[in-house]
Parts: structure tokens; C-alpha cells; sequence
């Protein structure tokens, strides 16, 4: 894990784990990185400015206006810096930068960073469930600012519960991994779908599916991180430093993609489409009559995925096509002959029956079979991973 020519901008504010940022410091010191550290005053309360500078052996910045050259430092360091971490982030700062006040050098900076930015938040339990510091984080979030969850146990408030600073590991693993993946991705386009489409019935009735988003979701997320410009087309309502297509049926999300397909470098279709849509929608509520069964008519809708599969090949176009299989049994039979059916260059299968990775979770399981015969399994792992990993082997 080499991060030479890197720097990495390191910001401590007053909590009681600002002492274990001593050996995160020391971590990516020892991996090649140039680290810079900017303080809060109230965290010299748990460590001292002399230990931070000759952990990192650079001056620790902690005064806005203590300049000694031209450049304001909050604009300096921001430029500077590959990459901004808040280690750990207090309530009372996760709140600053939500809402933009820069009020110190390092909320100042924060307020400045364009680049990639982690936070890994460390506090009381009970300030944690705060609805109003969930609101911030979701804030922050949807900025594209990716927030390591603190973990449960012991406080040093003498609480048990959501708090801790999460793991030195986890923070060093989550810097190296957007340091080695930004800019891959740079001057490309990459069109995302997500959710699952409704096709109403009438005025308060719809036809639907249980997808969530969430994958479609993550891997918007980590091509935006990879530095592509991101276009999530989607069913569902998220918040994102990207273009956002709100839609509803399948017709919108043909009609979205027929839009952007033309500049489009790499289409992930992860959304789960209707195969069928009600013939005759009802503009007034169906009422209930004293009949003890009723009969739907559907249609099929449009096979979206073969559809622009077929654009590709008439128009010679290069866009890298990616399809997704959502199977309750035998995956890989079905996965076979949907990706020799659509003509797709990647698909990537993942069982719906099982519980820890269906609809909703927060895992997934996937195996990405390619058009010449190929497979390749990623293990179970989060979706954001799981994300990650199917962006890298697509673009290998």
C-alpha cells in the first residue's frame, strides 16, 4: 500500500480519541506520505502540538490567520492536500461543516476542500442517535463525503454504546483505497440505473418490485470517487454531488437513457424494470365492487438493456454495456443465457433468495460473467466494496 507523492491532510478535533490519531500518523508515515495536520484549539486538551509535529514531521496548523507567506492557509493546505481526513470528528464540527460555517482554520478548510474527504466521527452515544446529527451526517453524505461509522462499546464517558472511533485500520484502509481509485474514471461518462420501476394502476395503485436502489447507488457513488462524470438514473429519492434522473415507469427510464446514451463511455443498468405494465390505466381509484376476483390485462414493456445493446452494435459505439441478473434459482444457468440473449459485455448475477445479500440489505455476493464465456466471483462483502470491485473489472 504505497502512498508516495501523496498527502494526506489530517484534521483532530477536541474529542478524548484524538491521542489514538498518534499511530494513524505514524501508519501512513511509514507507507510514504507526506502528512499534513491541522488542529481545533480544543484538541490539544488530549494531545500536544509538539507530539503531532514530530510524528509527521511538518508543522501542525491550528491558528486561521497565523500566515507566514502570501497564501491563505486554508486555501493552501486545501490545495495541497490529495485527500482530507477528520479523525476524530466531533459532533460540534460534523455540524460546522454540514451547514458551511468556517469558524476555525479547520472547519475553514473543510468548507475549501474540493477533493475526496473521510470523516470518522467519535462521541457520546446518545449525541449520536441526535436526530439533528443524523440529519448532518445525511448532509454531508450526500456531498459525497464518505462517513466511517464510529463503533459500539465502552465510552470513555462511562456510557456503553454507538460511539467509538472506529478502528485506525479501517480509516488507513478507506484513504488508501480513494487515493489508489481517483481519477481512473477521469473523462468518462458513466450512466447508472437503480430501483425498481412502478407502473401504476390508477391514481393510489401501482405494480412493483422490492429493489431498493442501493447497489445502483454505490456504484454512482464510487464512479464519482474515480473521478467519472456520474448520471444516476433512478426510481428512487437520493441525494448526491451528482446528476440525478428522477424517474418512475419504464417507458421514463427508456426515455432517460435514450437521452444520454449518445455521450455515454460505461452503462451499469443495476435498476430492476417491469417486464409488464397494466394495458389500461384507470384515471379515477378502482372502487370495490362485490366481485370476488379482478382480472389485470398487462403488456410487455420495452427490453431496455437489449434495446441499447442493439443501438450499440448499429452505431458502432464503444459504450462498455453492463447488465444486471437478479435470480432466485439456478444464477448462473439463467445469467448464461440472459447475457448471450441481450448481447451485454458484462453481467453481473446475485441470488435474491438469500436473506444476507436480497432486496435492502447492505451486502451483496456477485459473479460477473463477460461475452466471451468469462466469470468472475466477488465475495460477500458491502455494496459499496462490492461497487468498487465491479468498476475495476469492467475497466480492467
Amino acid at each position: 500500500m504505497e502512498l508516495n507523492n501523496k498527502t494526506i491532510l489530517i484534521g483532530i478535533t477536541g474529542g478524548i480519541a484524538a491521542y489514538k490519531i498518534c499511530e494513524l500518523i505514524r501508519k501512513f508515515k511509514k507507507n510514504g506520505a507526506n502528512v499534513r495536520i491541522v488542529c481545533t484549539p480544543n484538541s490539544l486538551n488530549f494531545v500536544t502540538k509538539l507530539t503531532l509535529q514530530n510524528l509527521s514531521q511538518n508543522e501542525v496548523y491550528i491558528e486561521e490567520f497565523d500566515v507566514k507567506n502570501w497564501k491563505p492557509e486554508h486555501i493552501s493546505l486545501a490545495d495541497e492536500a490529495d485527500i482530507m481526513v477528520i479523525a476524530p470528528a466531533t459532533a460540534n464540527t460534523i455540524s460546522k461543516i454540514s451547514q458551511g460555517i468556517a469558524d476555525n482554520l479547520l472547519t475553514s478548510i473543510a468548507c475549501a476542500f474540493s477533493k475526496k474527504m473521510i470523516i470518522a466521527p467519535a462521541m457520546n452515544c446518545n449525541m449520536w442517535n441526535n436526530p439533528i446529527i443524523q440529519e448532518n451526517l445525511s448532509k454531508l453524505k450526500a456531498r459525497g463525503i464518505e462517513i466511517l461509522e464510529p463503533e459500539s462499546g465502552f465510552l470513555a464517558c462511562g456510557y456503553l454504546g454507538k460511539g467509538r472511533l472506529c478502528s485506525l485500520d479501517k480509516i488507513f484502509n478507506a484513504t488508501v483505497e480513494c487515493l489508489n481509485s481517483s481519477q481512473k474514471l477521469k473523462g468518462k461518462k458513466v450512466v447508472i440505473t437503480s430501483g425498481g420501476t412502478i407502473e401504476d394502476i390508477d391514481p393510489v395503485r401501482y405494480i412493483s418490485n422490492y429493489s431498493s436502489g442501493k447497489m445502483g447507488k454505490a456504484i454512482a457513488d464510487s464512479a464519482r470517487d474515480m473521478g467519472a462524470e456520474v448520471v444516476l438514473i433512478t426510481t428512487k429519492d437520493f441525494e448526491a454531488p451528482y446528476k440525478i434522473t428522477k424517474v418512475k415507469s419504464a417507458i421514463d427510464m427508456q426515455n432517460a437513457l435514450n437521452d444520454e446514451f449518445e455521450s455515454t463511455d460505461i452503462l451499469i443498468m443495476a435498476a430492476a424494470v417491469a417486464d409488464y405494465r397494466v394495458k389500461n390505466y384507470s384515471v379515477q381509484k378502482m372502487k370495490k365492487g362485490s366481485e370476488d376476483n379482478i382480472t389485470l390485462e398487462l403488456v410487455k414493456n420495452p427490453d431496455i438493456l437489449q434495446g441499447l445493446c442493439e443501438r450499440k452494435a448499429k452505431d458502432s459505439s464503444s459504450c462498455i454495456i453492463v447488465g444486471f441478473c437478479a435470480e432466485s434459482e439456478n444464477l448462473l444457468d439463467n445469467a448464461k443465457t440472459k447475457i448471450a440473449k441481450k448481447g451485454c459485455d458484462f453481467l453481473v448475477a446475485n441470488d435474491i433468495s438469500r436473506k444476507d445479500i436480497g432486496f435492502s440489505s447492505d451486502d451483496n455476493e456477485v459473479t460477473i460473467l463477460d461475452k466471451n464465456g468469462g466469470m468472475n466471483k466477488i465475495e460477500k462483502a458491502s455494496k459499496k466494496v462490492i461497487a468498487r470491485k465491479i468498476l475495476e473489472f469492467i475497466t480492467k
